[in-house]
Formats: C-alpha cells, sequence, structure tokens
C-alpha cells in the first residue's frame, strides 16, 4: 500500500504463532506528521485492534492507547504495541514489525478504503 506519507510492505504467511495463527512481516516507511487516527475511524474503538511486534530502523513514533496512555519510540528500539492503538510518526521513520495476519490484513484494507475517499 502507498499513500501520501506512507510506504507500507507486508509479506503474508511469514509464520505462525500458537494462538494467534499466521504472522506477516512488514516493513514501513512513515513521513514525519502522519497520524493513523482518521484511518482508523470505523474500527473497534477507533482504534488498530491488532497486536504488533517490531523494531524501528529510524525515525521517532508515539502511539496512544485507547485510555490515552501514550508511548514514544526511538530508532532502535523494540517495541510492542497491544490491540487497540493510534500511531503519530514525529520523525521520518523505518519500520520492521510482526503482526497477526488476518488481524493486520483487516486494519490495512479498512486504511485502504478510508483513502479512497
Amino acid at each position: 500500500m502507498q499513500i501520501p506519507g506512507a510506504i507500507i510492505r507486508q509479506k503474508t504467511d511469514f509464520g505462525d504463532a500458537t494462538g494467534l495463527g499466521k504472522i506477516s512481516g512488514e516493513y514501513f516507511s512513515l513521513s514525519a506528521g502522519v497520524d493513523t487516527t482518521p484511518l482508523f475511524m470505523g474500527l473497534e474503538g477507533n482504534l488498530c485492534q491488532c497486536p504488533h511486534w517490531g523494531f524501528l530502523l529510524s525515525g521517532q513514533l508515539t502511539t496512544t492507547d485507547a485510555s490515552g496512555i501514550e508511548e514514544v519510540v526511538d530508532a532502535n528500539e523494540l517495541f510492542y504495541w497491544p490491540s487497540g492503538h493510534n500511531v503519530k510518526v514525529n520523525a521520518d521513520a523505518e519500520i520492521v514489525m510482526f503482526s497477526p495476519q488476518h488481524e493486520h490484513t483487516h486494519v490495512i484494507n479498512h486504511m485502504i478504503e478510508k483513502t479512497k475517499g
């Protein structure tokens, strides 16, 4: 998927995690200022309902959960984002993530539909 300010690459059938099903491996390139909030409108709680495990290669991100708690992730840090989050890009970012494939494909498809207008 490519939208203004973001390039998302997903490798499906990347592995299997007991209890989570198939895992996808993803590489995101995100520009400073990207905010997922409008893209997640219409999902449960207007949030990404998929957990992610990953590593921030460069840049800085801030996640916000359903209760409003923010977490800043800086370059060269591992992260875990549980279900129920939004992401804001503070500085151009490159991310490698691993996600339950079924749940994240649903979120990605929702974002694609949102960008169609």
